[in-house]
């Protein structure tokens, strides 16, 4: 089940009259999602053909007119990334050779964002090189929602909008009014997240964990900083995978005497094994949010997702209207 949450700032919206240059599609990977902004904003989703080829070869075509029109295009490029990407690099196509006045790429997800720097040598920086390609498909404008590091943001050559699904965590976390609260950073690098997020949660405190990790998707966690005992933590991270890290961290606050903990991440990536490890009882409740969709088959007891489509469409209309977007977020 999917649940709403309020959004922290609001503008009024127009009628649909008023909203003829604003145009709406959506790629194959969240068409939920998709319909759900649209209903936000009063507009329908543009009609668009999707189809592949018997060779796997992907083919889009707009059918309406969208000249000289300011088009959004909804696509996370989650599982399967490759095909999700090339989609929507065809789409961004489609628009600038049909004279399309403006295309924002709006992107839920952005895949290969891990791959934000080299850590060794040899390797690409793949989450540049995406950035690249989405700028050279003909795109003037990213909308993106929690990028898995803020240097992703500057890997643009076009304007990007970086927003942040925190709000509506954030919301659902308040409303179950849970005492002795303690936010938690799953890793170091994840500290700067944590804290934003305790800050809202009227300046909770603070703990870390400090992990080692041995390899892709394998962590080792070492060490706690801080205290949670007895108190109800709350594991904070953009994303949940093979849910190794948070899982072991939970594991780790138990330990250290956590009274509860939860899990709450704006991805739901949900990689195996990430089902068996999040629904194996060390949390009372894994909250997400629908910037990917969770199939059936990955869904469990202890799983609450939240919407962000009013969030995003809120912010595709200040988009529009040459608003502030920033200002939600104070």
């Amino acid at each position: 089940m999917i649940r709403s949450a309020t959004l922290p700032a609001k503008t009024t919206l127009p009628s649909l009259e008023d909203n003829s240059r604003l145009k709406l599609f959506s790629g194959s990977s969240n068409i939920a999602l998709s319909r759900e902004i649209a209903r936000y904003l009063g507009i329908d989703l543009g009609p668009m053909v999707r189809k592949r080829f018997a060779d796997g070869e992907l083919y889009v075509q707009i059918q309406e007119s969208i000249r000289g029109c300011d088009v959004y295009l909804i696509q996370p490029t989650c599982q399967p990334v490759n095909d999700h990407l090339m989609e929507l690099l065809i789409m961004v196509d489609a628009c600038r050779r049909a004279s399309a006045r403006q295309i924002t790429a709006v992107i839920p997800y952005y895949g290969y964002a891990r791959a934000d720097r080299k850590t060794a040598g040899r390797e690409s920086i793949t989450a540049k090189l995406v950035a690249n390609l989405i700028t050279k498909s003909g795109a003037n404008r990213v909308l993106a929602m929690d990028l898995h590091s803020s240097q992703i943001q500057g890997y643009f050559d076009i304007p990007c909008d970086h927003i942040y699904g925190s709000p509506v965590l954030v919301d659902y976390l308040a409303s179950k009014r849970l005492s002795d609260l303690v936010v938690v950073s799953p890793d170091v690098g994840g500290v700067a997240r944590a804290r934003a997020f305790a800050k809202r949660l009227n300046d909770a405190p603070l703990a870390i964990i400090d992990k080692r990790r041995q390899a892709h998707n394998v962590a080792e966690v070492m060490n706690l900083i801080g205290d949670v005992d007895g108190k109800t933590a709350v594991l904070v991270d953009d994303m949940i995978d093979t849910g190794g890290t948070i899982s072991e961290g939970a594991r780790l606050l138990r330990a250290q005497g956590a009274r509860q903990v939860y899990a709450c991440a704006t991805h739901a990536v949900f990689s195996p094994p990430a089902v068996e490890r999040l629904s194996s009882g060390v949390f009372e409740e894994v909250i997400v949010t629908n910037t990917i969709p969770v199939p059936l088959d990955r869904q469990f007891p202890q799983l609450t997702t939240l919407t962000i489509a009013n969030l995003v469409g809120e912010t595709i209309w200040r988009i529009h209207e040459e608003s502030s977007v920033s200002s939600m977020f104070r």
